[in-house]
Formats: C-alpha cells, sequence, structure tokens
C-alpha cells in the first residue's frame, strides 16, 4: 500500500473532520431516503452496489467481494447503505458494515461487525478487521464470521 494517509480525525482537536462530518450527513440523508422510498431489499440493494461503484480502487473490489460472501453466507441480511458505505441488517439493525480506507483516509479497509452479531467468545473477542486483500482462506473465514453472526 501507498504511504500512510493522514487520519481524518483530529482526537487533539475534539472537533469533526470534513469525512465525519460528510459521513453523518449522509447517514441523515439515508435515513430520510428509507423514510421516503419505503423498507425495500431490492431498491436498498441496488443503493449499496451503486455505493460500491462509487469508491475508488481497491476499495470497490473488496466491497464487491465482500458483498457476494456476506449474502451468500447470509441471505437473510438486507443490504442497505449505513454512513455512505455498504452494510448488512437483520431486524432493522446494521449486523456488518464495510468501510473503505478511502472514506476516513486510513491506511486500510475495514470489516467491521455491530454489537448485535452473535460473535461472543469468551470476555474478549474482535469486532473489527483491517482489509488490504482477499485471499480464499481470509473469504472463508469472513463467510464464517458472517454466519456466526447472524445466529
Amino acid at each position: 500500500m501507498s504511504e500512510a494517509k493522514k487520519p481524518a480525525t483530529d482526537e487533539s482537536s475534539g472537533v469533526f473532520t470534513a469525512e465525519e462530518k460528510a459521513a453523518m450527513k449522509e447517514r441523515a440523508n439515508e435515513v430520510k431516503a428509507e423514510k421516503k422510498r419505503g423498507k425495500g431489499k431490492e431498491s436498498d440493494e441496488q443503493a449499496v452496489l451503486a455505493k460500491i461503484a462509487e469508491l475508488t480502487e481497491p476499495d470497490r473490489s473488496l466491497a464487491a467481494r465482500l458483498h457476494e460472501i456476506i449474502l451468500e453466507a447470509a441471505p437473510d441480511l438486507a443490504p442497505k447503505t449505513w454512513y455512505g458505505m455498504p452494510g448488512y441488517a437483520k431486524d432493522g439493525k446494521v449486523l456488518v458494515f464495510f468501510q473503505g480506507a478511502d472514506k476516513f483516509k486510513t491506511r486500510y479497509a475495514t470489516l467491521g461487525f455491530n454489537d448485535s452479531a452473535k460473535l461472543d467468545d469468551g470476555s474478549m473477542w474482535p469486532n473489527a478487521y483491517a482489509l488490504t486483500e482477499l485471499t480464499a482462506a481470509d473469504e472463508a473465514t469472513i463467510a464464517e464470521l458472517v454466519k456466526k453472526a447472524v445466529r
């Protein structure tokens, strides 16, 4: 990967960055759009695919493959945009999501799971994974994590 990107979060100032503000605005627009068009897996999936198409490489390829893996592993999850990124919901709550590296100028893309994911393993477990590429082994691990998360 190229040089480290400048972080989008200025933790020392306590002020939201332009990227964070844009993500919050996108989320507000998503909620408004959902109310306007109603809930429907097909139209939400189209919105997710449109967001994936807008991403730059390598985020676009990662997100597109993750979309396939997630829906193959858990076809009942509902794709929806979440803070301008692909998310996958169960019972209306986003369970798993993708965050591109470009979105917040981070070093790597992230596959994350919210607290509703059933990944509990003892008293400590990961809920986000850094992604730079997807190997066959990575894809199998992700599919198993998604299956575990939705149980």
